[in-house]
């Protein structure tokens, strides 16, 4: 690498702790935002992991100038954060113009994707859009049948993002239920940081998003690979320990107000495992809506392991007791609450 890049890299991850911390001391003045949305561009992945719900073989791009309504109306909003997410969204034809349109909004811009689509001039396009934060999670090793997310197939494609991408690279290793060898999570973790990338770990949910508890070994894997990850961007992580135990947490879910998730047809949704709740277009969620989810009570909070929403809501945790429960659903899917006024938070 040149001293050039060197020094263009150095100063590009400082412009980004700056808006992290910009964003960081605009929460904690403000409830009235949302810290981050996750944005589906295309349901359609290029895989098919056994464990995963969150994607199709068969569906169409949302269009482009759908997904710049969208990003305005979280713009308008003032989200702080747009993480586009699928199904696999390297797979939209338009995904630079995406990527731009976050930015010109004046939000963080980042991508969770499998990595099998990225290429030397794939990564430099991301670049000149303007990404800021890419993740890919690595399942195991070698494939199998559960997963071909593996570090056989994917190390070249660290390689290339070590020498291309301009943008923060963490690569996500995972353990729990359907990882057959759980040492693999170590392996990757550690070549994480030998191309000089953040690592982190995830513990696979069921399929509602709840709570497996980690064997002995599993455990002590798990602590390994977080003490790698000290300085990760995700370092917020305290709540994972209790995961690995299989304990509850005890924590106020801000889904629906401070984190969203908006799938491909444009509703809004508490995360990827609660889609259906509470169900609205994003054109049509309002701010008396995001405030009304801001102080309702989560039912499947204290078994969750959705990592993204436990690491939004630690903004928030210590003030604003949520004292609204879900009482039913509508015929729309959406959720009833109890009656009376909330609080202003």
């Amino acid at each position: 690498m040149t001293a050039q890049k060197k020094i263009r890299r150095k100063l590009l991850a400082a412009h980004r702790k700056l808006r992290e911390v910009r964003m960081i001391v605009k929460g904690l003045v403000s409830t009235q935002h949302p810290l981050l949305a996750h944005i589906i561009p295309v349901r359609r992945c290029n895989l098919a992991c056994t464990y995963c719900n969150e994607f199709d073989d068969f569906s169409d791009p949302v269009p482009t100038e759908e997904m710049f309504r969208r990003i305005d109306r979280l713009g308008a909003f003032g989200t702080s954060i747009v993480t586009i997410s699928g199904g696999e969204p390297l797979l939209h034809p338009d995904l630079d113009a995406i990527i731009a349109r976050i930015r010109k909004n004046g939000i963080i811009a980042g991508m969770i994707t499998n990595g099998y689509l990225l290429v030397a001039d794939r990564i430099q396009r991301l670049n000149r859009a303007g990404l800021e934060y890419l993740q890919i999670s690595i399942d195991n090793v070698t494939p199998d049948e559960v997963s071909k997310k593996s570090l056989k197939v994917l190390d070249a494609k660290l390689a290339l993002l070590a020498e291309h991408a301009d943008f923060h690279v963490n690569i996500n290793s995972v353990l729990g239920s359907g990882v057959k060898n759980p040492e693999d999570a170590l392996k990757v973790a550690r070549r994480a940081i030998e191309f000089g990338f953040t690592s982190t770990i995830g513990i696979l949910h069921d399929g509602n998003g709840q709570l497996q508890p980690l064997g002995p070994r599993e455990r002590e894997i798990f602590e390994e690979v977080m003490s790698l990850g000290k300085q990760s961007f995700a370092r917020v992580n305290a709540f994972q320990h209790n995961i690995a135990a299989g304990k509850e947490n005890d924590w106020r879910c801000r889904a629906g107000s401070r984190y969203l998730y908006i799938c491909e047809d444009g509703l809004v949704h508490y995360c990827s495992q609660q889609r259906g709740y509470p169900g609205i277009p994003l054109a049509e969620y309002s701010d008396e809506q995001r405030h009304r989810e801001f102080f309702t009570q989560k039912f499947c909070a204290p078994r969750c392991t959705v990592s993204c929403v436990h690491q939004i809501a630690v903004i928030d945790n210590w003030r604003a007791p949520q004292t609204l429960k879900p009482e039913a659903l509508s015929p729309r899917g959406s959720l009833v609450q109890v009656s009376g006024t909330s609080p202003r938070p």
